[in-house]
């Protein structure tokens, strides 16, 4: 009883000097941080702080720090996060992994520039580089845990998505596009308007919807892979740039029922050092329970024909398996992520054209 009465006393002269009693809340405080806290998790941005369009128009008023407009990458991650990096270095592709470290796509800018997000409906929309949030600096591949949501960055239409990035410089190589009915095209940096935040640069047809864009000189190999396991490619001179509002042309034959699951630009000079990412599946498996094949083989071995033809195989199906889940052709070596951006290891490269993949479930969201 004693000892009760000289606690409640003493909270009493506690509740009753007020100085005392901040400096108790301060020092509890100290306390639970240190036990409990972790550290800051965000990267924060050099710009005015708003990380939208619409929330830089609300804070129009805002004076924004100087930023010097230097050169950076600007990258966009399989699991749809986009970010810069602090400098004009290409980033690496080791064999270090770290979570969100797959590359859908990856463009050399400025800080104070602008670059495009081409999206699966066909639109070409301005990003704002100063809207990103800069990556600090790594020892190998870059993970863009840090980067923002793409939905957050600018305003996508219902099922809309970013598929690549593109410069939006006048001396920029033309921008090669396809869709899942097999149309190809090219349309220069020039035919975007610089007055528009963003605008069609393809016409599709109905239930037609674009699979992949990547900048494309003469001498780039354009790429397709339809959902039969055919791989086509062939010189980016065989698709002569057209307007922005034309529909395309004729890119890869394709047999009945099947469409292109993925396309790309193979730099000219960099055959040697690109691989194919080629995951084998059923068509009527519930998303997310597939057991399927996967196999990673050298671009190399792929022999090119011409616009319009039908590729070879680059994966031969098991039993239980009649499609392409996903594909993906780029540098080696091929980073492959989960649906929580979480690293999956990939098997070894296969040195055979057609053959057929390891077995192994299905969890992979994107490769990059």
């Amino acid at each position: 009883q004693a000892t009760l009465r000289a606690e409640i006393a003493e909270l009493q002269e506690i509740l009753g000097d007020d100085a005392r009693l901040r400096a108790l809340v301060s020092t509890e405080m100290s306390d639970v941080a240190r036990e409990h806290g972790t550290p800051r998790r965000t990267i924060l941005l050099e710009s005015s702080g708003a990380e939208t369009p619409k929330a830089r128009a609300a804070a129009a008023n805002a004076v924004p720090l100087e930023v010097a407009d230097s050169p950076c990458w600007v990258l966009l991650s399989g699991t749809d996060l986009m970010a810069r990096t602090a400098g004009g270095e290409e980033p690496l592709r080791d064999t270090r992994r770290q979570s969100h470290d797959a590359l859908a796509s990856a463009v050399a800018g400025t800080a104070r520039g602008q670059v495009g997000a081409v999206t699966n409906t066909g639109r070409m929309i301005r990003v704002d580089v100063l809207d990103l949030p800069t990556l600090p600096p790594t020892d190998g591949a870059p993970t863009l845990s840090g980067g923002i949501p793409v939905a957050e960055l600018i305003e996508l239409g219902r099922g809309e998505r970013v598929l690549a990035l593109v410069s939006l410089d006048s001396f920029a190589p033309p921008v090669a596009l396809a869709t899942a009915a097999g149309v190809v095209k090219r349309v220069s940096p020039s035919e975007i308007p610089g007055n528009r935040d963003s605008c069609e640069i393809i016409t599709l047809k109905d239930g037609d919807a674009v699979v992949g864009a990547a900048p494309c000189s003469d001498d780039d190999d354009v790429v397709f892979i339809s959902s039969d396991a055919s791989l086509l490619h062939y010189s980016g001179s065989l698709v002569r740039p057209q307007g922005r509002t034309a529909s395309g042309m004729a890119g890869i034959k394709l047999s009945a029922g099947e469409e292109v699951v993925h396309f790309t630009v193979v730099p000219a000079g960099s055959v040697a050092q690109t691989c194919v990412v080629t995951i084998a599946g059923a068509k009527d498996a519930l998303p997310g329970t597939e057991m399927g094949s996967v196999k990673v083989s050298p671009y190399a071995l792929y022999p090119g024909k011409g616009r319009a033809t039908g590729g070879v195989r680059s994966h031969r199906f098991l039993r239980g398996e009649d499609t392409l889940i996903l594909a993906w052709v780029g540098a080696a070596p091929a980073h492959a992520v989960g649906g929580a951006g979480q690293p999956v290891d990939l098997p070894e490269m296969d040195e055979r054209r057609d053959g057929s993949g390891v077995h192994m479930p299905v969890a992979i969201r994107a490769i990059g």
